[in-house]
């Protein structure tokens, strides 16, 4: 398993995570599979949210609860998990007093101390930085948040945060696949007239933002066609793309789908693929592609068979 940059301070993590937003119906034996098939690849990298299952800190309980973790084994992992979304609105909520309530939520669901990682779950419109600041200022001191970062948030939206929070924001999780991929090819077509694939519409190029400022992006539903919509893999509507994949997977004697995960992982952002399939043979199939040495003409060509325009 290839390990990257996690934010600026030099610390690492694996380029593949394993996300737990679909356990709430499987049983202790199938997390247990789940989990020790991702340890058994290379990931020790876990990532949750309080809004995950069928309520509130569902997903981290039923993590906890099948896992059973000693002192040792927790500080073997890394656990990122995310506050911010208040479901039964919905609506967003970066306030102080909800930040704290949903951590301290997770640090019980979660049979924890600590949280590595915590991250703002999508923008709030209403933010207020310094309430932000002081909340992460509060979880730091105590050791119950070692790092923090965000999720689905603008460079200016980032930059709004750090007017107050002083701690580093080392991760910021976005969405992307090969026929997802706005952050990366309204670069490729940028200043073309009348071409959609031009338009910036994350308020100044997101992806450049984070690696200018050494922030990680982890990019979720990394095998998704759209927001949602079901996978490509397979897909009917994309015999193209996945007749350039399957001729790389025989290439590099790996699943298809590891072919997907080393279009992410080929990039020099040096980005983290999420993972959110509970089927072991997916998760260790999509791991093998971690380190998967896509040449650039075949960077482009999965790129170009997914729909997009490469003047």
């Amino acid at each position: 398993m290839k390990s990257v940059p996690l934010g600026p301070s030099g610390a690492t993590a694996p380029n593949v995570v394993l996300g737990l937003m679909r356990i709430s119906e499987k049983s202790d034996d199938e997390i247990r599979t789940l989990v020790k098939t991702a340890r058994d690849a290379g990931i020790d990298f876990f990532d949750h949210a309080d809004v995950y299952g069928a309520h509130v800190h569902d997903c981290e309980e039923r993590f906890a609860k099948a896992m059973q973790l000693t002192p040792s084994q927790r500080s073997d992992i890394t656990l990122q998990t995310k506050v911010g979304i208040v479901p039964e609105g919905p609506y967003f909520d970066f306030s102080h007093d909800h930040i704290i309530e949903g951590v301290e939520g997770s640090l019980k669901a979660l049979n924890t101390d600590y949280i590595d990682v915590l991250l703002l779950h999508r923008p709030d419109a209403l933010v207020e930085p310094e309430e932000v600041a002081q909340a992460f200022d509060e979880l730091e001191a105590a050791g119950k948040v070692r790092s923090f970062g965000v999720s689905n948030h603008t460079p200016r939206q980032i930059d709004l945060l750090k007017t107050a929070v002083k701690q580093d924001l080392v991760a910021n999780q976005l969405q992307l696949s090969i026929t997802h991929a706005p952050i990366i090819a309204q670069g490729v077509a940028a200043n073309m007239v009348g071409e959609d694939q031009s338009l910036t519409l994350d308020a100044g190029g997101i992806l450049d933002y984070c690696r200018i400022n050494k922030i990680t992006v982890q990019a979720w539903s990394p095998f998704q066609a759209g927001f949602f919509n079901g996978p490509f893999l397979g897909n009917d509507e994309y015999p193209e793309l996945n007749a350039v994949i399957d001729r790389l997977a025989e290439k590099y004697d790996v699943p298809a789908i590891a072919i997907a995960t080393a279009w992410i992982t080929r990039h020099p952002a040096q980005m983290q693929v999420v993972l959110g399939t509970t089927t072991p043979e997916r998760v260790s199939g999509a791991a093998a592609g971690s380190a998967v040495p896509l040449t650039k003409a075949e960077w482009y060509e999965l790129f170009r068979a997914a729909g997009y325009r490469v003047p």
